[in-house]
């Protein structure tokens, strides 16, 4: 499945438990977060939370914001169970 968020275009990598709200994340989404290959949105407390993740390709790649460990971020900084998505870019420019 591919959404639109303010003209980028991506790809719902997983959606886990239904977690997608597009109305959430167009509230949530910022400038900020064009740099990054990969979006993971999570829920806590009834709000999205964002993060974002690169592959070692980009050239903003940061140790911290390594695609690969994504599922070591959702088990160490995420709540036990809760919903979450992961959104991939597919229109980036290099």
């Amino acid at each position: 499945m591919e959404v639109i968020i303010d003209d980028k275009k991506y790809e719902v990598i997983k959606d886990y438990n239904n977690a997608l709200d597009i109305n959430d994340l167009h509230e949530k989404i910022t400038d900020y977060y064009e740099e990054f290959d990969y979006i993971l949105g999570d829920y806590a407390y009834g709000k999205v939370r964002l993060k974002g993740f690169n592959d070692k390709s980009n050239k903003n790649f940061k140790p911290i914001n390594d695609y690969s460990k994504i599922d070591e971020y959702i088990k160490e900084y995420c709540a036990y169970g809760c919903k979450y998505f992961i959104l991939k870019r597919i229109d980036k420019e290099s």
